[in-house]
């Protein structure tokens, strides 16, 4: 079981139960939209990240970005680190048939998934060396500068560099910069790119 700092937000509570197998931390749900109208939860999450740090772990599929990017303009950025699942077609043994997307949530991914996604995030593991940051910092100038952002087929490129990358095809130039920020080299992006293009 990984001992984790900070806390981890999902969206619901069988997200919480399959994340909760895995990891020893503090679990918060959003009870999806329901964050929304709830200044009480805001208010928790806002104390946790401030004291512990926040991970949000939300699903690859669209109502999963939304909240997250509810959470991004709502949390103070420097205290919140985004764990992305990639987008994986199926349903979860409970569902009688797969989400609108047909995307697996957090709540069906196999715990070296999950594990995986929250060190990319860069949670801090306790008892483990902290990762070291990989060198140089992408701006949004080198993602124009690879086509993928800004320019005619950017959004397709970026799509199959996400697909590549396992990442879930719903993020934005801005997201991308930020995962690739804490998990590439400027050297590893140019080469993946170099690969798929």
């Amino acid at each position: 079981m990984l001992r984790i700092r900070e806390a981890i937000v999902v969206e619901g509570r069988y997200d919480k139960n399959t994340l909760s197998q895995l990891v020893d931390t503090v679990i918060v749900t959003t009870n999806g939209f329901g964050i929304f109208k709830d200044k009480a939860q805001l208010a928790l999450l806002r104390r946790l990240a401030a004291e512990r740090g926040l991970v949000i772990l939300t699903d690859s599929d669209g109502a999963g970005f939304v909240i997250r990017n509810y959470l991004r303009g709502a949390l103070p950025p420097a205290q919140v680190k985004h764990a992305y699942i990639p987008d994986l077609p199926g349903k979860e043994r409970r569902k009688a048939s797969p989400g609108r997307e047909g995307k697996l949530g957090v709540e069906g991914m196999r715990p070296q998934v999950l594990e995986d996604a929250l060190r990319r995030a860069g949670a801090a593991v306790l008892e483990e060396p902290a990762p070291a940051a990989p060198a140089g910092r992408l701006t949004k100038a080198d993602l124009f500068a690879l086509g993928l952002s800004g320019g005619p087929g950017a959004a397709e490129r970026r799509k199959r560099l996400l697909r590549e990358l396992a990442l879930p095809e719903h993020m934005s130039a801005n997201a991308l910069l930020a995962v690739v920020n804490g998990v590439l080299s400027p050297a590893e992006l140019r080469a993946a790119v170099e690969k798929i293009f």
